[in-house]
């Protein structure tokens, strides 16, 4: 499953780049998520419950970084596990640029899930997998902004 998408946030490139390596600001932002702890350097260890369906399921897993260009962009690589329930794996490229108003961010994501969750079909999971991206990504700016006022 494949998910592009983009988001102007109104603080400067810097600050962007410090809230997506910032564990507290991560966890704050990712619906579900009870735990993210760790470094860019070492990666993180992630816990997060979600309910996909009639399937709720709380994942346990890893999240590192690869392809890192400070401050333009980097690549996130995770796997989770669920269980019973199932796992979840993906890739996501995340590219930041200046804009007049402050930053764009850009995102690509490849996800592939497997278990009790894969059976519920392409067309749920894409639609949850959309949502929870757009709830992120929106929860992401509004803490970032609130954290860094213009």
């Amino acid at each position: 499953m494949e998910l592009k998408g983009d988001r102007e946030i109104a603080v400067p490139r810097s600050q962007v780049w410090e809230g997506l390596n910032d564990p507290e600001v991560l966890l704050k932002s990712i619906p579900g998520c009870q735990e993210f702890t760790g470094s860019m350097e070492e990666g993180y260890t992630v816990k997060v419950t979600q309910k996909i369906g009639p399937v709720k399921a709380t994942f346990k897993g890893r999240v590192e970084m690869e392809d890192i260009n400070p401050e333009n962009s980097y690549t996130l690589k995770g796997e989770a596990k669920a269980g019973a329930a199932g796992m979840g794996s993906g890739k996501a490229r995340v590219k930041l640029t200046d804009t007049d108003s402050g930053t764009f961010l850009e995102y690509d994501v490849d996800a592939k899930v497997g278990g009790k969750i894969a059976q519920l079909g392409s067309r749920l999971i894409g639609g949850v997998a959309k949502k929870l991206a757009d709830k992120f990504f929106t929860e992401f700016q509004k803490v970032v902004e609130e954290k860094n006022p213009q």
